[in-house]
């Protein structure tokens, strides 16, 4: 009679003296292909739920269980967890994008205000900047009622803009959880540093910053210097003013404070006019949101990743890639 036994395997030595090998591949087989619960596949088997989750923790550990993410968005949860290892932040948002010569804000809004739904709560003090890509957030924020909310401006108004308004932002804002707003009843940039400190120290707007310093969350956006961004449209820094700045090492801006490229502040006549909170109160803040994105951007968010560190980072994907490769090719 012919032999028709299988040739000798290492492999199938090491399972015959393995008596699980065969209850440990049926309970993976009925998890992960058949779709049953941990529940029903011990009732299928005979065992209790605890040895099936030991089963199927032992089933990935030899590699009898390989899972695969397949979806086309693995690589922007990949590129997540590298922005986070890199800038040290609690989370990173990519919205998936993936137009060069495209204008991310829709996408990163609609990501930021997915977020912000989820963060509300009752009882919460946020504080708020300004920009194309907060504003177009408004409209993707699940609003609804809330008690003991505050929400607090994080700099002054700007008269001929109402669109971009940071006082209007704010108030839309509180608006969609019925909050108390906090504004800072005065222009962004004033006419000299005599009048910015007449204004925080006699007419208690520096009591407003405080109340931000001390706020649960800021979400902030952030601007460069090299391209038209929001305060030059607005004309509310001249062109010399901003070639002024330029010449003193600035990259851009967050809440008209003027950084370089180590994130602090550049030493120019503008910054000594700003009402807004300034990058050393920022700091201070217990979480920070960073919602902004755009090539013209990435330096200055560069910068203020580098300064701030903020807690969360919402942007689209080509920035969050041109992010990675700064780092990697400064």
């Amino acid at each position: 009679m012919p032999d028709t036994s299988r040739p000798s395997d290492p492999g199938n030595r090491d399972k015959a003296s393995d008596p699980n090998s065969q209850i440990r591949v049926r309970a993976a087989w009925l998890y992960y292909i058949e779709g049953m619960t941990q529940s029903d596949v011990a009732k299928s088997l005979g065992v209790n739920r605890i040895m099936i989750t030991r089963l199927l923790s032992e089933a990935k550990r030899r590699g009898e269980v390989v899972i695969r993410i397949q979806s086309d968005l693995a690589p922007i949860a990949a590129m997540q967890k590298q922005l986070e290892d890199q800038f040290g932040l609690k989370q990173a948002i990519v919205a998936p994008f993936s137009d060069p010569a495209g204008d991310p804000t829709r996408v990163i809004a609609y990501a930021a205000g997915t977020y912000v739904s989820g963060i509300m709560r009752s009882n919460i003090t946020v504080g708020v900047g300004w920009g194309r890509t907060l504003h177009a957030m408004l409209p993707f924020i699940e609003g609804r009622s809330l008690e003991g909310v505050r929400v607090v401006s994080l700099l002054g108004g700007i008269a001929q803009a109402r669109r971009f308004n940071p006082a209007e932002f704010a108030w839309q804002f509180a608006e969609l959880f019925d909050a108390e707003g906090y504004l800072i009843s005065a222009p962004a940039i004033v006419d000299s540093p005599q009048t910015r400190h007449a204004l925080l120290e006699h007419c208690g707007l520096d009591q407003i910053l405080e109340m931000a310093e001390n706020c649960d969350v800021a979400l902030i956006s952030c601007g460069g210097i090299s391209s038209l961004t929001t305060s030059y449209r607005l004309g509310h820094v001249t062109e010399a003013e901003r070639q002024s700045m330029i010449e003193a090492g600035a990259i851009g801006d967050v809440l008209y404070n003027f950084i370089d490229a180590e994130g602090e502040p550049v030493k120019n006549p503008v910054n000594d006019r700003a009402i807004s909170m300034s990058m050393a109160r920022l700091k201070r803040v217990r979480e920070k949101v960073l919602i902004s994105g755009g090539s013209e951007k990435v330096g200055t968010m560069l910068a203020t990743l580098k300064s701030l560190r903020p807690s969360v980072l919402i942007t689209d994907e080509m920035t969050g890639a041109s992010l990675l490769e700064a780092v990697d090719n400064p």
